[in-house]
């Protein structure tokens, strides 16, 4: 309950300002998750009149039942449906991350016209995230948040194949609902000696631990609900110049196979163990994708042009003019 009144409070807070402050903004941009914050885009929209621009980077509903925190067919399932169908269909714009999250945004629910939509995909400060001139450690990373989503559990039991060949440590910094359990299952294997919690890190020392690692880790869980997404630390290895080992299906794998600096590996320890050792026997592949994907994030998911491409947008509908939308699944940071 104290994390709902969380979630509720923000939103009810900026419908107050709106109502005194309508005068002095003409686009209300509403980010989600959580789902809640459409409810400061409603009177936005519908009694100011102000164009509502939905940021929408998680289907929380589909991930939440995916990962059993929400009973399908509940009562709250039903009522957040009727709510981010009205939200949805009473937008100006729409934009989403990834092609794939456009497509189940308008597969879920109904009469969503895909003109709305825009591809805004989440990028990385290339400026702070570049490859530092450091030595490199014994070491493979994972920086974010240590949730349920994640299938950081069978890369920890990767590490016990992965060391009967190499000496190699697997830290997993940040912190999260499931750190503990983490903890235990290294714990239980014996694997303690090979994989370390550092815990919150400042964000300008990750830059130097990236550059510092011989790759990264991006593992999703392999669930249906995840294939859309694309975890920010990937984006983050890559602009570091190091590869990235990934798990799941989708748009990790597109992301993967289109810069060429990322390998998926299937959601079992053997699988992973198998591609990071595949990476540590040729450091010269290494080096390969970390140049193809420093190169790919320049091009592709620069966050300044992002935020370039998304004022041109913002800009479009403020004075309703045609709106280009981006679909090639490709091209993401830049207009046709």
């Amino acid at each position: 309950m104290g994390r709902m009144a969380y979630y509720l409070s923000f939103p009810l807070h900026a419908v107050i300002w709106i109502f005194f402050n309508f005068r002095k903004f003409d686009v209300i941009i509403t980010s989600a998750p959580p789902i809640f914050t459409g409810i400061g885009g409603i009177p936005a929209k519908l009694i100011f009149k102000k164009k509502w621009v939905m940021d929408v980077r998680d289907l929380w509903i589909n991930a939440s039942i995916s990962l059993g925190f929400l009973k399908k067919g509940s009562l709250f399932e039903k009522m957040s449906r009727v709510y981010e169908q009205f939200c949805y269909s009473s937008a100006s714009l729409i934009c989403v991350t990834t092609e794939e999250l456009g497509q189940d945004i308008v597969k879920t629910y109904k009469n969503i016209d895909k003109n709305k939509l825009r591809i805004t995909p989440n990028g990385v400060d290339i400026d702070l995230f570049y490859p530092m001139e450091t030595p490199k450690k014994n070491q493979i990373i994972y920086a974010g948040n240590i949730g349920h989503a994640q299938d950081l559990e069978d890369v920890i039991l990767a590490m016990k194949k992965v060391n009967e060949h190499f000496d190699l440590k697997f830290l997993i910094v940040g912190d999260g609902d499931i750190k503990g359990d983490l903890e235990k299952v290294a714990r239980d294997n014996n694997l303690m000696d090979f994989v370390e919690f550092p815990g919150l890190i400042s964000r300008e020392k990750i830059p130097k631990m990236y550059s510092e690692s011989l790759m990264g880790v991006a593992p999703l869980k392999k669930l249906k609900t995840l294939e859309y997404a694309v975890p920010t630390k990937a984006y983050e290895y890559m602009a570091c110049g190091i590869p990235f080992v990934g798990c799941g299906e989708g748009e990790i794998r597109k992301l993967a196979e289109r810069s060429g600096c990322g390998m998926i590996a299937e959601n079992s320890p053997d699988a992973i163990a198998d591609i990071i050792l595949y990476l540590l026997n040729n450091p010269e592949k290494q080096i390969e994708m970390g140049k193809k994907g420093r190169a790919f994030v320049e091009k592709y998911y620069s966050r300044k042009q992002i935020a370039s491409d998304l004022k041109s947008v913002l800009e479009c509908i403020e004075f309703e003019k045609p709106n280009p939308i981006m679909s090639d699944g490709i091209n993401y940071a830049r207009s046709q």
